[in-house]
């Protein structure tokens, strides 16, 4: 395949200097005299030019053909998928009680089945290896008898369950090493090949830097969640905070990289620059923001439960605006601390984004555009409308698994095709 991509660099042995793959200068005009004019190059028009001076002894190709643009962009593709995967699995170890985990079908997500606590320590390679012995596990279930999960919430627990949800957390980490090294390893290839153009360098740089920063960050949030809180009687659970933070590199890492892989692998669009077309890229840029945002304060409403403080809709019990929504002093700790005004503010900002992608969805109606694009536009509103649907439900049913597993995998998707959707808006370089 790679002889079939890239074809070898021919150098002339003996000689100094490297021939490199460069546009082929077009034939001059004849007129009958010594000079001519060139024409333009047609698309793929290639020559190799001799006689390229080296620098330090070696050779580089500084411009990455075509045909290494697309294996990067599909390369990145398939790492926003390992991403993905990562943050719908990391989602479900939280919230199946104790006696129900051994009858839960593995559906994405650690969160929900309150997992995330029952590996205690980690060691990058030493737990890549899980217990194997009666005795091994007996010496793993000691040590999360220790902490407050177990003496608080699971203290009548069996090693059979424990071995479910610690083979949830062990699969997540896993998954985590896995999406290290899909960044890693052929990024090292790649740049060693030459593929890489000085641009692309720096961002597949901060891709493998925010990889390894996320991985740290994981194990953070789940400290978080190992203290011992003497004045406190509340179930353990990991800060929001930390797992706000550690939901939103994870989406950064995601959309970075989607968005990349979609800028090298879909041709741009030649689209008229008029102040219509300006107004819909500037919106669509604001509606995939309110997207992330909405996205970003759902792990608050995972790390205070606040799914299971008011179970109706529209209005929360009997009032359209709760009466404990500002009991925390200062006010401002409301905001992130308290689950009723967390889950309001989640409810706001769910039904600001589907009236904005429904305003952008009508404003692309009005403007010609090419049908993928409109394709994009017609694709976020259903999905927007199908994740609003799912929410309410899971809302409803008092955030069954299966459903909060789909809403938090609805809102992945949902990112997804608002940056597809602002690729396809976006300028055409000049």
């Amino acid at each position: 395949m790679q002889r079939l991509l890239f074809p070898p660099l021919k150098a002339s042995l003996g000689s100094p200097c490297l021939r490199l793959l460069v546009p082929r200068a077009a034939p001059r005009a004849q007129c009958g005299c010594s000079c001519g004019t060139r024409r333009p190059l047609r698309p793929g028009q290639y020559s190799t030019v001799s006689e390229v001076a080296l620098q330090s002894g070696r050779g580089t190709v500084s411009l990455p053909s075509k045909a290494a643009e697309r294996v990067v962009g599909r390369w990145l593709l398939v790492c926003s998928g390992t991403v993905a995967g990562a943050v719908i699995l990391g989602g479900r170890c939280a919230r199946t009680p104790a006696r129900a985990r051994t009858h839960t079908n593995f559906f994405p997500i650690v969160r929900l089945t309150e997992s995330g606590l029952s590996m205690v320590d980690w060691h990058l390679i030493k737990e890549m290896k899980p217990p194997t012995s009666q005795e091994e596990w007996e010496a793993e279930f000691q040590k999360y008898q220790q902490f407050p999960e177990f003496k608080i919430l699971n203290h009548d627990m069996t090693l059979a369950e424990f071995k479910f949800i610690w083979y949830m957390e062990y699969s997540h980490r896993m998954w985590g090493r896995l999406v290290g090294l899909a960044y890693i390893l052929p990024a090292a290839y790649f740049w060693r090949k030459g593929w890489l153009s000085r641009s692309m360098k720096g961002r597949v740089l901060a891709l493998c830097g925010l990889v390894c920063f996320q991985g740290l960050l994981g194990w953070y949030m789940v400290k978080s969640g190992l203290e011992e809180k003497p004045d406190s009687h509340d179930i353990p659970r990991v800060s929001q905070y930390r797992l706000a933070a550690h939901l939103g590199s994870a989406l950064v890492l995601y959309c970075a990289s989607l968005w990349t892989s979609l800028s090298l692998l879909l041709p741009q669009h030649k689209l008229p620059e008029t102040r219509q077309l300006l107004w819909l890229r500037r919106f669509a840029h604001g509606t995939a923001g309110l997207v992330f945002l909405t996205a970003l304060s759902g792990a608050f409403v995972a790390g205070l439960d606040a799914g299971l403080v008011y179970n109706s809709f529209p209005k929360m019990g009997e009032s359209w605006i709760p009466q404990d929504l500002l009991t925390f002093s200062p006010i401002l700790r409301n905001v992130f601390e308290n689950p009723t005004m967390v889950q309001f503010d989640h409810r706001i900002l769910g039904i600001t984004s589907v009236t904005a992608v429904t305003a952008l969805y009508f404003l692309s109606r009005r403007i010609p555009l090419p049908p993928r694009t409109k394709v994009a536009a017609a694709t976020l509103l259903a999905l927007a409308y199908t994740q609003v649907g799912l929410g309410i439900s899971t809302l409803l049913m008092y955030v069954p698994t299966v459903l909060a597993a789909a809403h938090q995998s609805g809102s992945l998707a949902l990112l997804s095709v608002a940056l597809w959707l602002m690729n396809e808006l976006r300028r055409v370089p000049k």
